[in-house]
C-alpha cells in the first residue's frame, strides 16, 4: 500500500511539474484567484459590501475607491501599446502631462521618493492624501478666515507652481477642500521609481519573479511613445512644478503625430482647471481644433 502511494505521488508530481513547464507562459496568473485576489494582484486597494436585492438575495459588491493611473499617462501608454484603441482617436489633447519627473520640484514627488518605505509601512494599499473629512473642514472652515487664506494660497502654489494673477482668491477654500486630489499608494510609489528617469516605464513589483508575472521579463518595461500614430496636441505651463518644461520637451521629442503645442509662460499645473483665463488660453483653442478635424 505504501509503495502503491509513493507511486502514484510520483506520478502526479510529475505530470503537473511536465504540465507546468509545457504551459508556463499560457497559464493565466488569474485562473484560480477569487475577485478580491485579482484587485489586489494589480495593486488596487479593494472593498467588499454585502448587497440585499429585493427578493432576498445578498450579494457581493466589489469596489476598487481609487485608481492607480494618471489620465495622460493612460493614454500615452494605451496609444502607443494598443494600436487597435489608438486607431478609434482622432486628436488627443493632453494638458500639462506628466510624462518623466526627472526635472521635477514637486513637493509630493519629492516626499514619495523620500519616504517611500515609511509611506508603504504605513499606509499599504490604502490612499495617498485621500480626500477625508479634516481636509474638507480645513478648505470650508479655516482657507475662509483672512489670517488662514494667505496660508492656503501658499499651500496651493508649493505643490502645484505659483500664478497670482490667474488664480480667483474667493475660490481658495473650494480648491484647499478638494486638493491635492487623493490618490493610491502604488502610484506614489510608481513616481518614486521615476524621480532620477526621463522615461516612462511600467512599475517595478520589486523582485524579478513579481515582475516575470506581470510583464514575462524579469525587469518593468520602458513605454515606447514613439509608436504612438494619434495626432497630439499638447498645452503646458511655464511655472508648473510638477510638469517641468524641461520634462516636457523630452516627451515632445517623443511624440511623433504632434500637430500642436504651446507654452504658456504664466501658468502652473491647476491653471489649466482653475485658471481664469483658461478657456481662452486654452479651451477656445481645443475647440477650434475639433471643430477642423471634423
Amino acid at each position: 500500500m505504501w509503495y502503491r502511494f509513493k507511486v502514484t505521488s510520483f506520478i502526479l508530481i510529475l505530470g503537473t511539474t511536465h504540465g507546468a513547464f509545457r504551459s508556463r507562459r499560457s497559464v493565466n496568473p488569474e485562473a484560480n484567484m477569487n475577485i478580491s485576489q485579482i484587485i489586489s494582484y494589480w495593486g488596487y486597494p479593494g472593498e467588499v459590501h454585502d448587497v440585499v436585492t429585493d427578493d432576498g438575495y445578498i450579494l457581493g459588491l466589489y469596489r476598487i475607491p481609487y485608481g492607480k493611473a494618471n489620465n495622460d499617462n493612460s493614454a500615452f501608454i494605451t496609444f502607443s501599446t494598443i494600436p487597435k484603441i489608438a486607431e478609434k482617436v482622432k486628436v488627443f489633447f493632453a494638458l500639462a502631462p506628466v510624462f518623466s519627473i526627472k526635472y521635477s520640484n514637486s513637493p509630493l514627488i519629492k516626499m514619495a521618493y523620500k519616504w517611500k518605505s515609511v509611506i508603504k509601512a504605513f499606509v499599504g494599499n490604502k490612499a495617498f492624501l485621500p480626500n477625508t473629512s479634516f481636509k474638507r473642514f480645513v478648505g470650508a472652515k479655516l482657507c475662509p478666515l483672512k489670517i488662514f487664506g494667505k496660508i492656503c494660497r501658499e499651500v496651493l502654489f508649493l505643490m502645484y507652481g505659483c500664478d497670482l494673477e490667474n488664480l480667483n482668491m474667493s475660490r481658495v477654500d473650494v480648491y484647499m477642500s478638494h486638493n491635492p486630489a487623493g490618490t493610491s499608494v502604488q502610484n506614489m510609489l510608481h513616481w518614486s521609481q521615476l524621480f532620477n528617469s526621463s522615461r516612462l516605464r511600467a512599475f517595478d513589483w520589486g523582485s524579478p519573479v513579481l515582475n516575470w508575472m506581470h510583464f514575462n521579463q524579469t525587469t518593468s518595461p520602458f513605454y515606447n511613445v514613439t509608436c504612438m500614430n494619434v495626432s497630439t496636441s499638447t498645452w503646458n505651463g511655464a511655472r508648473d512644478v510638477l510638469a517641468d518644461p524641461q520634462d516636457i520637451n523630452n516627451l515632445l521629442s517623443e511624440i511623433t503625430n504632434h500637430i500642436y503645442h504651446k507654452t504658456i509662460s504664466s501658468y502652473n499645473h491647476i491653471d489649466f482647471l482653475f485658471g481664469l483665463d483658461v478657456y481662452h488660453q486654452v479651451y477656445r483653442e481645443i475647440i477650434d481644433i475639433i471643430q477642423g478635424t471634423l
